[in-house]
């Protein structure tokens, strides 16, 4: 299976210590240089700029597309090159959170998942448990509503 991965995704893995689910869920894992180069912005965590500066062997890292498209503008940076890649490897897949790149990827006839996706994989694979890794992204910044993931990862409580 292959598998295009923009910024969100990844970052969040590394906050929450579960990165390593990626190759064990899925056969080949990409990204961008931009994907990359975001991760590495100053106001991201230290973990996962540490993380990124030094990318583990199983996340292929592909080139930016060389010319813009002009149809994904209002997405940032990251987003559209994930989208571009995973159209031109005709991914299985792409991992994206932000439902107007979602809206964008599933318009283009992509298959879209997210990072509730992956630690819902991860914990029906009895590789993680899913109730400490939903913990754990608690104490994070990212939001999801109560319902999304009630509809995601129904065996959770909310607190």
């Amino acid at each position: 299976m292959t598998v295009v991965s923009n910024a969100s995704p990844l970052c969040y893995l590394v906050l929450i210590g579960h990165a390593e689910l990626l190759p064990k869920l899925y056969k080949n894992i990409h990204t961008t240089r931009t994907v990359i180069t975001e991760l590495c912005h100053p106001d991201a965590p230290e973990a996962v700029r540490s993380w990124a500066r030094s990318p583990p062997v199983w996340l292929h890292l592909d080139a930016d597309p060389s010319e813009p498209d002009e149809t994904l503008t209002r997405l940032h940076a990251g987003e559209r090159s994930a989208i571009w890649l995973a159209e031109s490897l005709k991914a299985d897949v792409v991992l994206l959170d932000e439902a107007a790149a979602r809206s964008a990827a599933l318009r283009r006839g992509l298959r879209v998942s997210g990072l509730l996706a992956v630690v819902r994989d991860g914990g029906a694979a009895g590789l993680l448990d899913v109730a400490s890794a939903i913990d754990r992204l608690r104490q994070t910044n990212f939001r999801v509503t109560p319902a999304l993931l009630r509809s995601i990862l129904p065996d959770t409580h909310e607190s």
